[in-house]
Order: structure tokens, then sequence, then C-alpha cells
């Protein structure tokens, strides 16, 4: 499913549900723009820090970030469509980033803290979602010329949020100083320039270039964009910052901006979810020993986060498998997560050797779980007859459970918050596919979910011998007791951990460390 582009430009703006001016002004937040000097530079991790040091000091806040590219997704609240028949909300997706920022907020996630979202499937082309909606597949010099027609509606989600709130803190996007491509942005100087937005610069001094890179940000901006630049902040800092006193100073000349703080190392930025798969490029073992848990990476895996809760149980070594590598001998379960390429991924599983680690595997007695994409590999064959993925066609799944997928139709976008029949267990997550499976083995389903409403359906599907399954519910492991049961189905001690509160309480730690490194103050007075 390509996207017809003069069509979209076209329809973009019609389709967009603009609030009356008098109702958006009503009440209108200040806001500060976080920029970073690169990707990865740690601006939603500081994004979310100051959206609960703020909220805690009795301001209503949003985040906002124009655009985001990332297949870690959740759902929120599309407040643009009406209920559904029976009185439901409706929702779309935004990026997992503002998905936590929103929660640092104390507040419901929306659509339109995160108007833009763009999902890799090849190295050239993105799933376009607007609003939470799904508008295609689009390469990426074709969404180059598309971008511009989205302001209007980035511009509107920005007032609506300005209007609900105090402070609205916005993120930028990778460099707000790749000047090649300023007249095409929607999320960095541009958008600064269209909403009138104060930017601090945001610098990751771990990977060393500090100076060079804020610096030349300043010479690389024109006048005007550097104008609006208020000050810099030095992020992931070890060490004793006396020895870097002197490069301040020097940026500070090099530059005129304002040195507004240093934030130091923060050691627990590993139990808030990652914004994206850059997170595993620095692969690590969890610290459990226990049951060993083997995730093939993925190329376009998506929704990584729902392996997060069993990452953090002591009695578990959770080891993603990075290419060249073979799934370990001495593994216990083999999770398949979510893609957001099906059948391409399910090519990268032959390529790397992986099929037949886990049909041996599976063979031997072992265990195959698959969430999402990785529930539809698990079946006979997967279809994409229109390309909503990439090119169209079918592709051999692994055959390890009997049921077939064909892509295609809407996008189901559903919060699950229901109680597993089976165990008994509250079950909470999402659901976040295109698609319908189908074929006898959904007969043996792996949940069976009531709502507590009298709707009762059955979910996924399982072996006959319980060894194979999956399901689409993402975050099912985040529910502390329905993880608890599964680890002792699958002959796993269960620790009791609290997941919730463990993210609260680094929620919590990381508004700590932006008051400790911060002056708040000075960042709220900047705000306009």
């Amino acid at each position: 499913m390509t996207i017809d582009v003069d069509a979209q430009i076209a329809g973009l703006v019609s389709r967009i549900a603009f609030t009356p001016a008098a109702q958006r002004l009503r009440r209108r937040a200040r806001a500060l723009m976080i920029q970073g000097t690169a990707s990865d530079v740690g601006k939603s991790m500081v994004v979310a820090g100051l959206c609960r040091a703020f909220t805690r000091r009795g301001l209503v806040v949003r985040p906002f970030k124009a655009q985001n590219m990332s297949n870690n997704a959740a759902v929120a609240a599309d407040s643009d469509l009406p209920p559904g028949p029976d009185g439901e909300i409706v929702f779309g997706e935004i990026g997992r980033a503002q998905h936590l920022q929103a929660r640092a907020c104390k507040a419901a996630p929306s659509i339109h803290m995160n108007p833009v979202l763009l999902k890799p499937q090849t190295d050239i082309g993105s799933q376009v979602v607007l609003r939470g909606r799904v508008l295609g597949n689009c390469p990426a010099r074709i969404y180059h010329r598309m971008r511009h027609g989205m302001m209007p509606a980035i511009l509107d989600s920005l007032d609506r949020l300005r209007a609900e709130a105090d402070l609205v803190l916005v993120e930028g996007a990778g460099s707000g100083a790749e000047i090649y491509l300023r007249r095409s942005d929607i999320t960095n100087m541009h958008l600064a320039e269209q909403a009138d937005l104060p930017v601090v610069i945001l610098s990751d001094i771990d990977r060393g270039g500090t100076m060079a890179a804020i610096v030349g940000s300043h010479a690389l901006l024109d006048p005007a964009d550097r104008a609006r630049v208020v000050g810099y902040v030095v992020n992931k800092f070890r060490g004793d910052f006396s020895l870097f006193e002197p490069g301040v100073k020097t940026i500070t000349e090099q530059t005129g901006w304002p040195f507004l703080g240093v934030l130091r190392w923060f050691p627990t930025a590993d139990r808030l979810p990652a914004e994206d798969s850059l997170a595993l490029e620095r692969p690590a073992e969890t610290l459990g020993r226990g049951l060993n848990v083997a995730v093939p990476r993925l190329s376009r895996i998506a929704n990584f986060d729902d392996l997060d809760p069993l990452a953090a149980e002591p009695g578990v070594a959770l080891r993603f498998v990075q290419p060249g590598n073979p799934i370990p001998a001495d593994t216990d379960v083999i999770i398949l997560p979510g893609s957001k390429a099906t059948r391409s991924d399910l090519d990268v599983l032959r390529r790397e050797g992986w099929d037949i680690d886990i049909l041996a595997h599976a063979r031997r007695g072992g265990r195959v779980l698959g969430l999402c994409a990785g529930f539809q590999m698990l079946g006979r064959v997967v279809r994409d007859p229109q390309g909503n993925e990439g090119a169209s066609g079918e592709t051999r799944g692994l055959g390890l459970l009997d049921v077939e997928t064909e892509i295609g139709g809407d996008k189901r976008l559903v919060d699950v918050d229901a109680v597993d029949r089976f165990s008994g267990c509250r079950v909470t997550g999402y659901e976040m596919h295109m698609g319908r499976t189908t074929g006898p083995g959904l007969s043996r389903p792996w949940l069976m979910l009531d709502d507590g409403a009298g709707h009762i359906r059955p979910e996924g599907a399982m072996s006959a011998d319980g060894r194979i399954a999956g399901a689409y519910v993402h975050g099912l492991f985040g529910a502390d007791a329905f993880r608890s049961h599964w680890l002792r189905s699958v002959g796993a001690q269960a620790s009791g951990l609290d997941f919730v509160q463990r993210t609260e309480a680094a929620i919590e730690a990381l508004a700590d460390h932006c008051e400790e490194n911060l002056d708040l103050d000075a960042l709220l007075a900047l705000a306009r």
C-alpha cells in the first residue's frame, strides 16, 4: 500500500478536526523546546524527568514531539473521533517515549502528544501515522515532499496541548543543526519558528565531542535560529566536572549561549522503556539467573519493551541474540518479538539460520512464544496481497502453530484490561496490528479474556502440548500476577516483583536527578 503523494497532501488538512481558535486560546501554556546535537543524546529521558519534576511542583505539564521515528509505539486516546458503538474509547498510536512522558506528567496519553509517527519498514521507507491513524507506506524521498502538508495538523495538536496545560515540553528529533533539512523540517528549528519556541540544546558528553557538537551547531544555524537558543545543557557526565569547566567557558565564549547545567550520568536509565532499537545496539545480558530466554534481534523489531518485565526478574536471564550468532543451546524459552515487517523478518530468521535453531529447539521439547508479529511467524504462512508491509506476496512461516495470517484491513488498536479465564490473572496491555489470523490452531487459545462486562473472547493459539504459544496482546508481562503465573508454568521462579512500582520509582528518581542537577526555576523562566 503506497501513498499517492499529491492526493495525501491535498487531503491532510481537510482530514484534521481543528479545535475552534477561541477554545484553543482560552488558556495558553508556556513552552520550552529541548533539541539535541544528535540522536540518542538523551532528549526523551530528560523531557520525561522534567515532566515529572514540574508536575510535582503543581503545574499541569504536557509532552510534545511533532515527529517521532520508532517501531516502539503505544496506544493513546483519539479525541478526534467519536466513541465506538458501545461508547468505547477510540485509540490511535504514538511513540513509546511520549507515552512514558505522559505517564511522567500523570496524564492520559493523547495522539496530540506525537502527531506524526514514522515506523520504519525498510531501509528507505516507513509506515506514516498521522494523528494516530495510518496513512500508508512511504519512501523517504516522497515523505520529504509530504512533510509540510502536515504542519497545520502539528501546530493544531500543539495548540490543543497548550490550551489545557501550564507548560508544554517540546522534544526535537535528531540534531536541530541539520541545515540541509531546514526547509522541510517539521520538528526542530522550523517548528520552533512557527510556534515561537525557545530552544535548549542538549549534548551527550559520554559519546565525546561535546564542544564540537555545540559550537558546530551554533556555526551551522542561521542568525535567527541561533537567537532562539536560550542555553545549553551537558548530559551524561561522569567524573569530576571541574575538569570540564574550561570547556564550558570555551563553548559559552564561542556561542554566546548560556550554560544551563550538567546532568550527571543517570545509572537507572535502563529501568525505563527504550524509545527505539538504538538501545539494542549496546546489548547486555540481564543480571538474572535461572530461566534462559533468547530473543532474536529482528531487523524491524517492534515493541520490544514487552520484554522489560521479564528482563527485570531476578530468576530470568534474557538475551537478545544479535545477527551472526546462533541461538544459544542452553536456551529454555525462545521469544519471537513484534516486528514492523513480518515477512521481511521471516526472511531474516532464515538468513541467520535462526529458523533451524528454533525448530530444533521445539523438537527437543523447548518452549517458543510469539508476540504479535512473532505470533504470525509461528503459523504456516503470512500473506500480504496488498503490500501493506512491503512487496506483495506470501512467505512460509515456521509451521509451529496451525494458523495462517493475511496482512490487510484497518490496523487494530485497542487497550486490553481483562481477566485471563485460564489463569485467573488480570491481563493488561494493548493490541496494535494489521491483518487477521485464522486456522484450526485458534481452537486452542492461549488466553481467554473476560472484560468484566460480559464480553469473553479467545486470544492467540497454543500447541497441543502447550510448549508453543502466541498472541497479539502487547504488554502481557507487565501484569505482575500473570507474569508470575507464566514463569511458574515454564518451571521458573517468580519473584513477586511489582513492575509498575519499579517503573514509577525510576520516573521519580529521574525527576530527582533533574532537580538535583538543573535549576528548574531558571528553565521555567526561559519558557514562553
